[in-house]
């Protein structure tokens, strides 16, 4: 359990009140007017009274709760400035206030006139009256205000309900077909269908179930591979869609025997087998962040390992943790980015504070996984090594990730349609919640073409040539592929650009006009 601070964490600020020091305290709960009447009682002023913030470098600085922290060596300068009763403001609380004074100076002149007698008390309950009806004013105002904030945030809340229930309409047919399959008849898995629509965001069990999901006999046999086949998987230009999902369990079981880590981490090969059964069902059915997807950059890193010697510059250890990592690298990503979440406001954004959340929650859900016993392949390790496999930044990781057009064409290509695909789906939702919308991602901007062409000119070959700078047998067998991709992707644009060549019957119109 987190203690109150976890929840609602304050923000602390650092004052020069004319030279005497000062700091005060705010949630992020606070509003602007909370923060100035603080600053206010602070510096000894009334709460109506203009406050300014500068900074070290004399810059003044926003009154609001998210100011930038100073640090008590650089407190922000305070400047007060009481209002004038003589002068008029422009807002409506200023013209009421101007009232009461004008009133309050009227019965001042009545009574000194008649009476000749300043009657101060009654004066000063008959302002603080008139005050306090004003004061009520601006809060009723202000009160208005965070109703209305409350409105949109239940109105975004409705629409993550509605969105939720209709990702949860499930196809019940699925369910009978599985079932079937699983007692032994060959059916055809149906997809699940929101209207008319394939659904790839709720594909399957809830997190929970999937996560704490066990199975006393691994269900996907044993696979002999051939020589060829245990060559061909060291190779970057490894073909990945001509093998079914237990295959690909399969040679993933292959390729950890192979490097020595289940010997190594002294891995019972039945938990090994649970693990990457528990790993595949929490991958969800999204058109490019899927399983076959984890495959794909794990099987480029075995491939890395291999074409560069890795285990003569790594220890097993750390190759056994860069797998892994491969292995668990997007675990439950639900199709839509980073940007998604914190812009939406989702579970996940609440949950890691707007920090990384899909990295923060891919990395939970791999843990989550090996915290089950049955799953957990690092059982046999001691302390110190467990603790350096949570730690461990991952290299290369970024590299096999996104290495796709390191493949032949006929590889990588399929998996730029799959994520295009991914990306008009997060910006078509973003459009119906009136969310911004990346320009790469819009599908009536965005054309397979340019998608590529400026992400391996200036990510995929920089960053494929820096590690070549270590292993140069990169250069010839990813760097070059990267060349030749860009090239193709932008003879692919220039012929897209061209005018389409004018049809027979235009040539024999024009000819006749002439």
């Amino acid at each position: 359990m987190g203690n109150a601070s976890s929840i609602e964490p304050t923000k602390t600020i650092f004052l020069d009140i004319d030279g005497k020091k000062e700091k005060i305290m705010f949630s992020r709960h606070c509003g602007t007017r909370d923060i100035h009447d603080l600053i206010a009682h602070a510096a000894g002023v009334s709460r109506y009274a203009e406050i300014s913030l500068k900074d070290s470098t004399g810059a003044f600085v926003s009154l609001n709760p998210t100011m930038p922290i100073n640090t008590q060596s650089s407190p922000y300068k305070v400047t007060s400035k009481e209002p004038s009763p003589t002068t008029e403001s422009s807002n409506g609380d200023g013209e009421v206030f101007t009232q009461v004074l004008s009133q309050v100076a009227s019965q001042f002149n009545n009574q000194f006139s008649k009476e000749g007698v300043f009657k101060v008390e009654e004066i000063k309950t008959d302002i603080a009256t008139r005050l306090s009806a004003l004061e009520r004013k601006m809060e009723l105002e202000g009160l208005k205000a965070v109703e209305i904030e409350k409105c949109k945030r239940d109105i975004s809340d409705i629409k993550d309900q509605i969105w939720n229930a209709q990702k949860k309409f499930v196809d019940f047919n699925r369910l009978s077909n599985e079932t079937q399959a699983d007692s032994g008849e060959t059916q055809t898995p149906r997809p699940v269908y929101v209207g008319n629509t394939v659904d790839h965001f709720y594909s399957s069990l809830s997190d929970e179930r999937k996560i704490s999901l066990k199975r006393d006999v691994p269900s996907y046999p044993k696979y002999t591979l051939s020589q060829e086949t245990i060559e061909y998987l060291k190779q970057p230009t490894f073909d990945i869609w001509h093998w079914e999902p237990n295959e690909m369990l399969s040679l993933l079981e292959h390729m950890f025997h192979e490097l020595g880590l289940v010997a190594e981490f002294n891995i019972n090969p039945i938990t090994l087998k649970r693990f990457f059964l528990c790993v595949q069902e929490n991958y969800r059915n999204n058109p490019f962040h899927n399983f076959r997807h984890c495959f794909c950059v794990t099987q480029m890193m075995y491939g890395m390992i291999h074409l560069c010697h890795l285990w003569e510059v790594m220890t097993r250890e750390d190759l056994g943790i860069l797998m892994t990592a491969c292995v668990c690298h997007d675990l439950d990503h639900p199709g839509y980015n980073n940007t998604y979440q914190i812009n939406a406001r989702t579970e996940l954004a609440i949950r890691y504070n707007d920090i990384s959340p899909l990295e923060n929650h891919h990395c939970a859900v791999a843990f989550k996984i090996l915290s089950n016993p049955e799953c957990n392949i690092f059982a046999n390790v001691d302390k110190d090594t467990f603790k350096r496999i949570r730690a461990l930044k991952m290299v290369l990781i970024k590299c096999c990730d996104i290495s796709n057009e390191v493949r032949p064409m006929e590889v990588s290509e399929p998996w730029v349609d799959c994520l295009l695909e991914e990306y008009f789906n997060q910006s078509d939702r973003e459009k119906m919640e009136g969310l911004p919308v990346a320009p790469f991602m819009d599908r009536d901007k965005v054309t397979k073409p340019t998608a590529q062409i400026g992400f391996i000119k200036f990510v995929l070959i920089p960053m494929f040539e820096t590690v070549a700078k270590l292993f140069p047998v990169i250069d010839s067998t990813m760097v070059e592929p990267l060349r030749i991709a860009r090239d193709r992707y932008e003879d692919m644009k220039e012929k897209n650009s061209m005018p389409p060549p004018p049809s027979q019957s235009n040539k024999k119109k024009t000819v006749t006009e002439k």
